[in-house]
């Protein structure tokens, strides 16, 4: 315990080689880097417990609250306090800040900065540099250097990472992964304790995408067993009418709980926006006499301004230019060349292996546009990480519309063929889905188990080690430092994990509503994946991978532009099937049946674009405590900013 009430556990740890030992079995000689390494790190007041693995050496670090407590207050953290307002965190006032969920201080977020704060900031503060040595190599420490930056870069420090606790980890598996009652019931505020408020966001989104699924999946369900006798040809104009509605009010509503969710965890995400700007305003002082003369100097500034702003778009059209040309000379021709061979191939059997065939090649061609896409975002001006992240999401995303949805597009529109779209859909999600979450849960457990083969494999081989053949992994710290990290398939650095599930969850939400009227049915598929994807994601995070790294992101960001654009999307496809449908089945004539079915296109963008008003995006409560803080905010910071402004006017006279 650490004197407040929470408990001091391991929750970082920093994986070293193993060093060579002298004969005796001691550690190397004087001036050994990891012994200097952990000395420094326990005069920074963390708990440091070393040892070696199997695979190599680990030294897990633990913190004391009043530690991690003095590091968000040389961060300037900004946390909520009682009173509603977010406030710099001074540790000798702790009392007059909002506690999590859970009861504990700080959230999983704020914890991992002040770790990395407190392990990087460690830096040689003495008038020389400093002699170190590992495995007979030399290291020169040098003044005012991190020693973990100058130890990762020699090699002595192989990798950092979260632990997961596994009091917590266990809980949560029973009470989310393996708790089937409710289907899309999950634990929200456990999981933005243990996991942060990014993965969080994503799984109160997923369930309750998944809850609202139910809806169109039984009308869907309705329209394949029932017959409506003569107000037939009336069942899909109504299911369409029915899934966009369905669609804005779910995202309304979604909007309602997300800012819900954000209010509970007290994060005020306007300000960490923000957070994410440059600090040139946040740093401004009336006493410096340059930041006087640049914000006086207001022509210049305005200038300055606008030409970074319009070189910035320069360079984002620039790069959207050239992705869009190589989605149109790459990958449309090889799009076009599938749908085709899958139209004029006769046999079952090998429509399902073209179709598997496809999404495997496809899947390299997306990685390397996705690499391309990396590449030119570093040529671009955004505003922060958050900024960089959302055009990569923009430019990934335009890669896979095109190969999700052109072969359906090419059956559709250019064929006319709705039964081999029908076939086709339901191909790619049994084909795709399955062969997504199959591969998405099995790499993990076979790269594991791979590299704990390898280890164990190389100690079992090793005549100098005192276990002989009987070598096994004997904690957690050594299966977890085996297992792979939770990653982004392209921008790793950018994005997390999250970038592959949102992507099939978008991927899945456009082809279920942009060919909704050819196949009602998709909506079924639809509900149970995401049930098994529930708990699939949950186990993947809680058993097959390390604990991820927390984002400070509490919204689904970039992603939820895309769902509005795949809705306006949705609206024109299904038109488009409906007038083929009627026009092929002879139940209309085409003169009448497009006036009708562009009638029903327009009202329902009018409905996309208007009765999303008639849903506030935040609950009432929420919008009075914002209000209020917003309110309180002002005062306060009027009141300071006048004093500053008489004490400048006073030291000037």
């Amino acid at each position: 315990m650490n004197g407040m009430g929470e408990e001091t556990g391991f929750e970082v740890v920093i994986v070293v080689p193993k060093g060579k030992r002298k004969e005796g079995g001691d550690l190397a000689e004087k001036g050994d880097s990891v012994e200097f390494l952990v000395r420094e790190l326990e005069k920074a007041g963390l708990i440091v417990e070393r040892f070696r693995g199997v695979p190599a050496e680990f030294l897990k670090i633990a913190a004391p609250l009043i530690v991690l407590g003095q590091a968000a207050a040389e961060l300037e953290l900004k946390k909520l306090t009682y009173i509603g307002m977010e406030l710099q965190f001074e540790w000798d006032m702790v009392t007059a800040f909002v506690r999590q969920p859970d009861g504990s201080l700080f959230s999983w977020y704020e914890r991992y900065s002040c770790f990395r704060h407190l392990l990087y900031g460690i830096v040689n503060k003495t008038d020389s540099n400093i002699a170190l040595k590992f495995n007979d190599k030399d290291i020169k420490y040098e003044k005012n250097e991190s020693l973990l930056k100058r130890l990762e870069i020699e090699g002595v420090v192989k990798q950092v990472f979260p632990l997961h606790d596994e009091v917590k980890r266990k809980q949560l598996l029973r009470k989310w992964d393996l708790n089937w009652l409710d289907f899309t019931w999950q634990p929200v505020d456990e999981i933005y304790s243990y996991f942060g408020s990014k993965i969080a966001s994503y799984f109160s989104f997923l369930g309750m995408y998944t809850r609202w699924l139910f809806f169109p999946a039984a009308f869907g369900l309705a329209t394949q067993l029932f017959d409506f006798g003569r107000m037939q040809f009336l069942v899909l104009p109504s299911f369409f009418v029915f899934i966009i509605s369905w669609a804005v009010f779910f995202f309304q509503f979604w909007k309602r709980k997300n800012s819900a969710l954000l209010a509970r965890w007290g994060i005020n995400y306007s300000l960490n926006e923000c957070k994410a700007m440059p600090s040139e305003a946040n740093e401004f002082n009336y006493t410096d006499p340059i930041k006087k003369k640049f914000y006086s100097s207001r022509p210049a500034e305005k200038t300055s301004i606008q030409a970074d702003e319009w070189w910035g778009i320069f360079r984002k059209v620039r790069n959207n230019v050239i992705v869009v040309l190589g989605i149109i000379c790459l990958q449309l021709p090889f799009e076009l060349t599938y749908a085709h061979l899958y139209n004029i191939t006769q046999i079952e059997v090998l429509r399902y292996l073209l179709t598997a065939a496809y999404l495997i090649a496809i899947q390299y061609y997306t990685r390397i546009g996705g690499k391309v896409a990396v590449a030119l975002i570093k040529y671009e001006n955004n505003q922060g990480e958050d900024s960089s992240a959302a055009s990569l999401v923009y430019k990934v995303f335009g890669l896979y519309f095109m190969q999700s949805y052109i072969g359906l597009f090419y059956h559709a529109v250019v064929y006319r063929n709705l039964g081999t779209l029908r076939k086709v859909l339901i191909q790619r999600l049994i084909v795709s889905q399955v062969l997504e979450n199959l591969i998405e849960n099995s790499i993990p457990y076979v790269s594991y188990n791979y590299k704990k083969y390898l280890a164990l494999h190389k100690k079992k081989n090793d005549n100098s080690s005192p276990m002989g053949k009987n070598v096994r992994l004997s904690t957690r710290v050594e299966k977890e430092f085996l297992k792979p990290s939770y990653s982004a398939s392209i921008g790793a650095d950018l994005e997390d994990g999250l970038f592959d599930d949102y992507l099939e969850l978008a991927l899945q939400f456009g082809m279920i509503m942009m060919f909704a009227c050819a196949f009602p049915l998709v909506f079924c598929f639809a509900t149970l994946n995401n049930i098994t994807e529930i708990r699939a994601d949950a186990l993947k995070l809680l058993a097959m991978l390390r604990r991820p790294v927390p984002r400070a992101s509490a919204t689904i960001g970039a992603w939820s532009n895309i769902f509005q654009f795949l809705i306006v999307m949705a609206i024109c496809t299904n038109s488009l099937l409906l007038i083929c449908l009627y026009d092929q089945e002879g139940k209309w004539r085409i003169e009448p049946g497009l006036a009708a079915i562009l009638l029903i296109e327009h009202i329902l963008l009018f409905v996309k674009f208007g009765l999303s008003h008639f849903v506030p995006e935040e609950p009432a409560w929420v919008r009075v405590n914002r209000l209020r803080n917003v309110s309180q905010a002002r005062d306060l910071y009027s009141k300071q900013l006048l004093r500053s402004i008489t004490k400048l006017e006073h030291k000037d006279d």
